[in-house]
């Protein structure tokens, strides 16, 4: 290359970065997924330069992950929608049930949030003027299906959306009372492929779109769109679709696939963005992880269709421009238990009773109070957890079992759901205790290991890898004996089923619950 020429290109990528700087975007790139682990499904609205996002929970309770963003990068969890059984009915729900595809709408100084709660109550929608605060109780709207939207067209009129029988359907809607104001029309049937459902609604330059998920949330998942000058149609499918998908050969070898569930937003700078939901497989093409949430740049021109990445696709690294990035505050991995309230990372299975948990009575411990309910059953068992996010992670947690009496066990889980799960625990038999690896693979249960143990005090340990998990323990946090190894492929969605991801948790259970507890005194989960 000669002189004339570099100084020519030297030009031209000066002028890129000072126009993509001019409009608030500077060319850092950014690493997916945005959420790492189980959070499906996300929705994104925006006030301001003030960024929300939320997840599905199914099963988990609380309901609805709520995050917040200034640059669509970094985000921090705030709370959850869905905080009281007021709200969420969560009773006997397992992980192919309970909080289905939430979508969060921001109008007015108000934030709106649609849901299914199946196959309970049907769409719920909460709304609050506060993200991070309470909010609502539902509101039912007597609408089919499952996958709600909320449009606020630049009319006044707001119209509920959501998938059934493998159609779109749209009604109108008052807000303030969840009642329809419309018949219910059929406006969209896709492109052909099979699972409709994440219908999402925009307008611009005149043209209603209608973004929709199609071929089930699987390795054929994908994203499409259609446009009419009418919110009721006929809707016309881009020539184009999918707009994102890795079901195609360029991104056969990606390591994100599943691809699909997206909502598109508008940043504060007028660039346009896609939230979605992927996975990333381990261990011969199984994940474990959940289905997570994935972030790419959109192209979207006046009267054009929206085009994703350039391609279609998505990635791992993403070398593209970004909203001026505002990092996430470092903090421990080691959680103490000295708050008056666990944090929004904790879940439980289910409706809690809120009786069996305690950040009082022992301070600086987290105590369980057994329940008859055990993991490995349907139902409210005592239980705490937090999601998997890592494929190589290792957590640690330092338990007294002084409390654990005949016939109770406790201790620390891998868990899909009540017959896929790994455990590591304690159990009393006729006060004598004994430290046990069990596995529960849905009409297998075997114990991998079994050895008696005398102090009260124990420090267990889990760590994850590619293709094993392993089970250890110590009694002085130095010397760590390894009790045995369970497959990871066993807790997988390929094998066990369901729409959630892997987490580990926490339990107490006993079969006559005679006050049975254990302390814990603090937990550590980090990424290796």
């Amino acid at each position: 290359m000669n002189l004339k020429s570099f100084k020519a290109l030297s030009v031209i990528f000066l002028l890129s970065v000072s126009h993509n700087m001019l409009f608030g975007q500077i060319p850092t790139g950014y690493k997916n997924p945005v959420l790492s682990g189980f959070y499906p499904d996300p929705s994104v609205c925006r006030n301001g330069d003030d960024y929300y996002m939320v997840n599905s929970s199914f099963q988990y309770f609380p309901g609805v992950p709520i995050h917040h963003s200034k640059d669509l990068i970094n985000w921090e969890p705030i709370g959850h929608c869905l905080t009281r059984e007021s709200q969420l009915d969560l009773k006997n729900t397992n992980f192919w049930l309970g909080i289905y595809a939430p979508t969060i709408r921001y109008n007015n100084g108000t934030y709106f949030m649609v849901t299914t709660n199946v196959p309970k109550a049907g769409q719920l929608l909460v709304s609050t003027d506060n993200p991070a605060g309470e909010w609502s109780d539902p509101l039912i709207v007597d609408h089919p299906g499952i996958d709600p939207d909320l449009f606020f067209d630049d009319n006044g009129k707001v119209y509920f959306l959501s998938a059934a029988s493998d159609a779109i359907w749209l009604s109108e809607i008052d807000v303030k009372t969840g009642k329809l104001k419309s018949d219910t029309d059929k406006i969209w049937t896709g492109t052909g492929g099979r699972h409709l459902e994440a219908p999402h609604m925009y307008k611009k330059d005149g043209y209603y779109y209608l973004l929709i998920a199609e071929g089930g949330t699987e390795y054929g998942h994908k994203v499409t769109i259609s446009r009419s000058r009418d919110i009721t149609g006929p809707f016309q499918s881009n020539p184009a679709n999918p707009i994102l998908t890795h079901i195609n050969s360029n991104a056969s070898s990606n390591s994100i696939q599943g691809v699909g569930h997206a909502d598109i937003i508008q940043a504060h700078d007028g660039s346009w963005w896609v939230v979605a939901l992927g996975f990333r497989p381990q261990s011969y093409s199984h994940h474990l992880l959940g289905r997570e949430t994935f972030l790419a740049p959109v192209r979207w021109e006046k009267d054009e269709w929206p085009v994703v990445n350039g391609n279609g696709t998505l990635s791992e690294n993403m070398d593209c421009c970004t909203l001026p990035q505002i990092k996430k505050t470092g903090s421990e991995s080691i959680i103490q238990f000295d708050a008056d309230k666990l944090g929004y990372e904790w879940n439980f299975i289910s409706n809690p009773d809120s009786t069996r948990y305690s950040l009082s009575e022992r301070r600086g411990y987290m105590r369980l109070k057994a329940s008859q309910t055990g993991i490995n059953s349907i139902g409210a068992p005592t239980f705490i957890g937090r999601r998997q996010q890592h494929i190589n992670f290792e957590t640690t947690s330092f338990i007294d079992f002084k409390g654990l009496g005949s016939g109770s066990e406790a201790g620390m889980a891998v868990y899909m759901d009540s017959n896929y799960n790994y455990s590591i625990y304690v159990e009393n038999k006729a006060g004598k205790k004994f430290l046990k690896v069990m596995c529960k693979l849905g009409s297998i249960e075997h114990t991998v290991n079994e050895i008696p143990v005398k102090s009260d005090k124990l420090y267990i340990k889990i760590t994850g890898e590619n293709d094993f998990y392993r089970f250890l323990y110590s009694v002085d946090n130095e010397k760590y004996i390894d009790l045995g190894k369970g497959d990871t492929r066993f807790l997988s969605s390929e094998t066990a089923g369901g729409f959630t991801g892997v987490y580990i948790g926490l339990f107490c259970s006993a079969a006559n619950e005679k006050k049975s507890y254990i302390d814990i005194d603090w937990f550590d989960y980090k990424q290796k």
